[in-house]
Order: structure tokens, then sequence, then C-alpha cells
């Protein structure tokens, strides 16, 4: 590939990775110009060597070859790790020390879908970082070098001997495993059963048509199998995680999902009582009960953007020990490497559950329940999407309460929360609300619904 022969479609660069339905808008010829404008951004940074790995979809060997070619033309040496889960692509980075690196992968998205998500330096690229390769695409500033070389190496291994040398249970566990036909097959069931779990595993073979289930535990039907398991087997919990495997679901003994927010709750007083005045990083979206789980542990909660790679540079950027978001990104900068790591996390959550005397559901008792809602979707489009909230921003009135604004609106009450934001993933707009009764809740949706149908009577939900 010499030159492109159309534009490169500029919806595939998201907030904070590249993603699209492969053929249409992500090509082969398009992720080859991403290589080879990565490899000059890399060479800027000084950094000349990139780790390159794939998940289980279809489409991700064809396209690898194609960024493997881009970054090789631009003259970055490549090492490639081969079929692996998220996490796996960023552990990587540090057991191999190139510190930068790509993952081919659609996430949680359905087959038709993949995507690239990136780290320079140490660093995920996300905003204006990912523009930038589009603009060095369009202005042609991807210069050849001389052609870097390719070498495999093996990191699966290497990456449970790190977990166990890690993570110690001091009893042993029952855990049904979902790895949804995702790439997370590759490596949790082995690495739990190496832990000392007896493991009942479901959909571990790696199929990117995903036969089964949606590979999304953010979604409660995608729980259904995990839970009738977990009964079936009389487990202590069950775990399922995405397509990649950077994000967690977990299910109690009693068959009742853990949320992800109510989970970081868990591990944020864990950390934060051992560490007192730590930072503890959370994304709008995430109950207001979780930034006073961890003041009153000791620590300093700090709510920030939707978006893994949000979430990872607010960890770099304060030093904080944990951090993760509502959808299931859960990040450990202690004992860890601060990147969103479903399987490490896991691994953490049992070796918590271990040393206690009671169940999941026991444990998880200590803290509120209140009223939510899942995460909603509210269908739209790309450009209307970012108008909406613009418009609501200088018009909408949601009452007495407090209004912020760090990713769209999220506006908290004496007795709940409400929030609507642009997705980063879809042409949606997210809503999420919470409160401490289920006439608070409804008066909070209402105070929303009313705000968007005066802007668009289209807008409900």
């Amino acid at each position: 590939m010499t030159g492109m022969k159309q534009p490169i479609a500029p919806e595939i660069f998201r907030a904070y990775d590249i993603r699209g339905l492969v053929d249409k808008n992500l090509t082969t010829e398009s992720v080859y110009w991403i290589g080879r404008a990565f490899a000059a951004q890399a060479f800027e940074e000084g950094c000349h060597r990139v780790a390159v790995g794939g998940d289980g979809r279809h489409s991700t060997d064809r396209l690898r070859e194609a960024l493997v070619s881009g970054l090789t033309g631009g003259g970055c040496n490549v090492v490639d790790v081969g079929c692996v889960p998220t996490p796996l692509l960023y552990y990587a980075t540090y057991a191999l020390e190139t510190g930068t690196g790509i993952m081919i992968t659609g996430s949680h998205n359905p087959p038709e879908y993949n995507g690239l998500k990136m780290v320079i330096g140490g660093g995920v690229l996300s905003g204006d970082a990912i523009a930038g390769l589009r603009a060095r695409i369009e202005r042609d500033d991807c210069p050849a070098r001389a052609r870097g070389v390719v070498e495999s190496a093996g990191v699966i291994e290497p990456y449970i001997d790190r977990v166990i040398g890690d993570v110690t249970l001091s009893r042993t566990l029952k855990v049904v495993i979902d790895s949804g036909n995702g790439v997370g097959g590759l490596v949790a069931p082995a690495l739990f059963e190496r832990l000392g779990c007896e493991v009942a595993s479901l959909y571990a073979d790696v199929d990117g048509s995903f036969p089964n289930h949606h590979p999304d535990p953010a979604d409660a039907a995608n729980l259904d199998d995990l839970i009738a398991a977990v009964r079936e087997h009389d487990a202590d919990m069950g775990m399922a995680f995405d397509g990649d495997a950077d994000r967690l679901g977990v299910v109690a003994e009693s068959g009742t999902i853990i949320w992800p927010d109510r989970l970081m709750m868990l591990f944020a007083r864990d950390i934060a009582r051992r560490n007192p005045g730590t930072d503890i990083v959370y994304d709008v979206k995430c109950s207001r009960y979780l930034g006073k789980v961890v003041a009153e542990a000791g620590g300093n909660p700090i709510m920030s953007r939707t978006g893994h790679s949000h979430i990872k540079a607010k960890i770099r950027e304060t030093g904080a020990l944990f951090g993760g978001e509502f959808s299931g990104h859960i990040c450990f900068g202690e004992r860890w490497y601060g990147f969103d790591d479903a399987i490490y996390a896991g691994a953490r959550l049992l070796e918590i559950v271990a040393s206690r005397d009671c169940g999941i559901d026991e444990l998880f008792a200590d803290f509120p329940v209140p009223c939510t809602t899942p995460e909603i979707k509210l269908p739209t489009t790309e450009s209307a999407k970012f108008r909406i909230i613009e418009e609501l921003s200088k018009s909408a009135d949601f009452g007495p309460g407090t209004v912020t604004r760090i990713d769209g609106l999220r506006v908290d009450y004496e007795d709940g929360f409400g929030l609507v934001r642009a997705s980063n993933t879809s042409p949606a707009l997210t809503l999420r609300f919470e409160a401490d009764d289920a006439s608070a809740l409804d008066r909070i949706r209402s105070t929303f619904g009313a705000q968007l149908s005066a802007i668009d009577p289209a807008l409900t939900f």
C-alpha cells in the first residue's frame, strides 16, 4: 500500500479508541495507514518497538497483518504476542519493555465490528492523541523508514505466573467462569485453576461469531447462563468477561448481579484502608455512594470522564492505586500496573472473598443498596448526540441539584442522581439514574425526561 485510495473514515476515530465496521469504514487499507501514523508518532516520542496482539474475531488476523505492515513500513520493530486478551497486550508492554503497543479488538461489540486500543510510551491514546493520528494521515505525515523487523513472543504463561506470584487464596473457592466465547477463555479458566479454585467453565472456546450470547457483561441478559450455572454448581461466585476480557461482571452465590460500581466499593475500601489518603478514580456513571465509601475508608475520591483511556490517564496523572468505571473496566495500581484487567481483578476478588468467613452476598451487605436503573441507551445519531448535550447544558433546568459537566450532565440531588451523556461507542445518549427510593428515582427520571423531550419529543425512555 503506497497511498490511500479513499479518504479515511473520520467516524472510526473515537474518544478512547478506534472502532468501526470491518470492510465498511474500518478497512485493511485504513488500518495500514493507522499503523503508519502510529509509527510516526511513536518515533517522535522515542518509541521504536511495538507489541501487537489481537482478539478472536474472524477479521482480526487480516487486520493485524495490515497493521504490522504499516508499523514496520514506518520503521517500528514489532513484537507479535498473538491471540490474547487486551490486558495481556498491556502486560506485554511492561514485560517485554516496549512501553508501546496496539491491541486489535472489537471488545464487547457485535462480530462485524473491530478496532484498535493503543499505548505509546506507557500512555494510553485517547481524545486529541487519537485525532492526531487521523490528522497525520490526512496531511500525509506518515514517513516511510527502513522497514522494521517482526518477532514473536508468548505472554500467556508469563502472565499467569505473574498473577499467581501476586495473589494468594487462603481457602478453596468454587467459581463459574463465562468467557462468552471471547479471548478470555484462553487464560482465565487455567489461571483460576492454578490459583486453587474449583472451576466450572462456560463458553471458553474462542469463537468470533459469539454463538451463545453477546460478550458484554454490562447487559444483565447476557448473565442469565452464568446465574443458572452458579446455582447449579452451588458455586461461591460467577465471573463473566467481555470479548477481550478487559471488563468484568460478577454474580454472587445467590445469583444476584454485583454491578461494577458496587464491586469497586469493595476493592476501594480494601485498598484505601491499607493506604490512607490514596486517590481512587471512578467515572460519572458510578453510584454516589462509591465516593462516600472511599472517603469513609480514608481515601480520596476522584470522579472522571467515562472511558477506559480517561480512567487510566487519570490514574497515571494522580498516582491513584485503584480506579474503574461502571461498565466494568477495573484498574489496580496497587501491586499491578494500573491498566484495566478483568482477569486480574477477578483474582483480587477471589483473594478478598477467600480471606473472609462469609459469602459474597454477606460481604456486599455492608454497602448501601439504592434504587438504580441499568445503563439506558437512547438511540440518536452521531452528530445529534453531541448537539443534544450542548443544548441541555445551555437551557435545561434540572431543579435543586449539583451539576457536574466533566462528561455530559450529571446532577446530584440529596436523594439521588441522574446522568445523560453522549456515548463514545455508539450513536446514542447514555443515561443512568440512582435514588434512595423508588419515588425519588421516578422523580429524577421524569425531570431528565422532560428536559430531553423539550429539545426533541422523540427522545423518550
